[in-house]
């Protein structure tokens, strides 16, 4: 590759720093120590994967968008719902635009393509990644909850609301019928109570 990295190699570092970044409303409910950006970031790539996958629609690029629908927080920090009322929002697409400038070419318009199709709600992919960033959401407020943070609760309702796709509805409520630890007993052949 004759393309120089570096602008690539910057930016690897700058993602990493997602793994430090807290989900800020989450302070909110009382969580001390929430999770991270990247944390969200991972499930709801394979959350969208799935929804995508149930609604017909291509779950590689459905991942794909949601890999990315949070890497401006690098620079932007997480900012929750109540600060977003008195700072607005910094435009997803002008801040990929300036994380990628000096990548390759190639590497930087499919980059800014991703951001802008996410952004723009325009595609099924999109939509269903749009989805699992509420699932996602929900099901971390399920979590929370159950850890004893009743004020999680919140985001599980508004998260509900907000879903939009009939598979992330049905599965919201499947995930809302269920035990965190559900699972668990199932995989380990024990009967639940």
């Amino acid at each position: 590759m004759t393309d120089d990295l570096t602008a690539v190699a910057h930016f690897l570092f700058e993602a990493g720093t997602l793994k430090n970044a807290r989900r800020t409303g989450w302070w909110m409910a009382g969580v001390r120590d929430p999770e991270s950006v990247a944390e969200h970031s991972w499930r709801t790539s394979l959350i969208a994967s799935v929804i995508a996958k149930l609604e017909g629609a291509d779950p590689a690029r459905a991942a794909f968008l949601a890999v990315w629908h949070d890497s401006q927080e690098s620079r932007t920090g997480d900012v929750n719902h109540l600060g977003k009322k008195y700072a607005p929002s910094a435009d997803a697409r002008a801040v990929t635009a300036d994380q990628t400038a000096g990548m390759p070419e190639l590497l930087a318009t499919t980059v800014r393509e991703l951001v802008d199709e996410y952004e723009a709600k325009s595609t099924p992919e999109s939509i269903c990644a749009r989805d699992a960033d509420k699932l996602e959401c929900l099901l971390q407020g399920i979590e929370y909850k159950a850890q004893g943070y009743e004020s999680a609760q919140r985001w599980i309702d508004n998260s509900r609301k907000r879903l939009t796709t009939p598979t992330a509805v049905r599965l919201a409520d499947e995930l809302l019928s269920q035990g965190t630890l559900d699972w668990l007993h199932r995989a380990m052949g024990e009967r639940q109570a």
